[in-house]
């Protein structure tokens, strides 16, 4: 009869391995740590601020969590300044502590968390310096790892090597550099024919998190290769290459470039000439003026006519127009394009003795589309050029 207990002693030794291990294998469907994020807290920096606060969770509870926040360094100020908390997470409780990133200034964090249903609500205090900011933003939805990162744009749209330039504009460069290296490369822009849009010094947020940003430039078509050259071999630049520009292809034209070169450079006095007798027949109009900008390789014309507004008064319409001349492609190539404008008309008092001193309503005019006195100019050009005009439908030359 002992035989029996030892018996069930040794079933016993032998299954206590195997119950332990199924005690320790995880649930089905609990998974490891999920990283959530949210992009919003209302009201900090007076609405300014861009905010992600990255949140670590095991379950429901939040196990890390990181703030990260872009503001304005002064109110009302384009310049930007950042932090980035590591938060110490105490039940409900997130509070930190750090430094701002271009100031120096000290930075502390206290939040209180709660979870109601599917949203949450977020109060609390944010100081940077002196400065204290009440946080109170309830009705927040998080997003998953991947929702976070499809909604980032990172793209700036610069093509090294485009096969023409259909989808990116001849005189439109992009330079991305690090940001510790953005202020001597553009010093060593200084002297140079070249124009730097004052918009991208401005240093973004985006561009603050990533550590770079993207100087966008305007070049003489003729001289963008050899810009972009130099600022390949610059120190700190990661990208360079050109972007989108002034280029509308539905006002675009392509020709052969036999006729309209000069040796290896554009013919440009022909080419101007030829637009402004063109559009002087289109417009009902006399040339006044052309010049070649020297930086940028832009053709500027204006064009007078008598205005119908008030005949009595003899004013006097000058229409505006800018062009813009290329290679249809970067390299050697045999076929060149040519953008016009909409002509921008404005009206002036051109009598003699005491004139009429004219203002442009600017609040009226109707920005986008083709203006009414147009004249089918760019059917017309196509015909003296003996050109092509761009299939949208078909992205091809017809």
């Amino acid at each position: 009869m002992r035989a029996i207990p030892l018996l069930l002693l040794g079933l016993a030794a032998v299954s206590a391995p195997a119950l332990a291990q199924i005690k320790l294998q995880p649930k089905a469907g609990t998974g490891g740590p999920e990283t959530r994020y949210f992009t919003a807290m209302d009201g900090l920096m007076d609405g300014n601020a861009d905010v992600i606060l990255k949140e670590t969770r095991q379950g429901k509870t939040v196990t890390a969590a990181v703030l990260d926040v872009c503001y304005p360094a002064a109110k009302g100020s384009d310049r930007k300044d950042r932090f980035v908390a590591n938060l110490t997470v105490n039940g409900q409780t997130l509070s930190g502590s750090t430094q701002s990133v271009a100031d120096k200034q000290p930075v502390a964090v206290k939040l209180t968390r709660k979870q109601t249903g599917d949203t949450f609500e977020f109060r609390g205090q944010i100081t940077i310096g002196q400065n204290v900011t009440e946080v109170a933003s309830s009705d927040n939805s998080d997003l998953s790892e991947r929702e976070f990162q499809d909604n980032q744009n990172s793209d700036d749209a610069i093509t090294a090597q485009p096969k023409d330039f259909t989808d990116v504009s001849p005189e439109s460069v992009g330079v991305r550099v690090k940001l510790d290296a953005a202020a001597d490369f553009l010093k060593s822009l200084k002297g140079e024919a070249v124009e730097v849009s004052t918009s991208s010094l401005a240093v973004t947020c985006d561009a603050m998190r990533a550590g770079e940003q993207t100087i966008n430039l305007t070049v003489d078509p003729e001289h963008a290769a050899a810009l972009l050259a130099k600022a390949k071999s610059a120190p700190g630049v990661t990208a360079a290459g050109w972007t989108s520009g002034v280029i509308e292809m539905d006002r675009t034209i392509r020709f052969a470039a036999a006729d309209w070169r000069d040796g290896d450079k554009i013919n440009r006095d022909k080419i101007a000439t030829t637009i402004s007798n063109v559009l002087a027949k289109t417009l009902s109009a006399k040339p006044a003026s052309a010049s070649w900008a020297p930086n940028t390789g832009k053709l500027k014309l204006v064009l007078k006519r008598p205005s119908p507004i008030y005949p009595a008064l003899g004013l006097t319409d000058n229409l505006e127009i800018t062009a813009l001349v290329s290679p249809e492609k970067p390299g050697s190539t045999d076929k060149l394009i040519l953008w016009v404008s909409s002509p921008v008309t404005t009206t002036t008092d051109d009598s003699t003795g005491a004139k009429l001193n004219l203002t442009e309503d600017t609040g009226s005019d109707e920005e986008g589309g083709e203006p009414k006195d147009d004249n089918g100019s760019i059917d017309a050009l196509i015909k003296e050029f003996k050109g092509q005009r761009w299939d949208a439908d078909r992205s091809v030359w017809k």
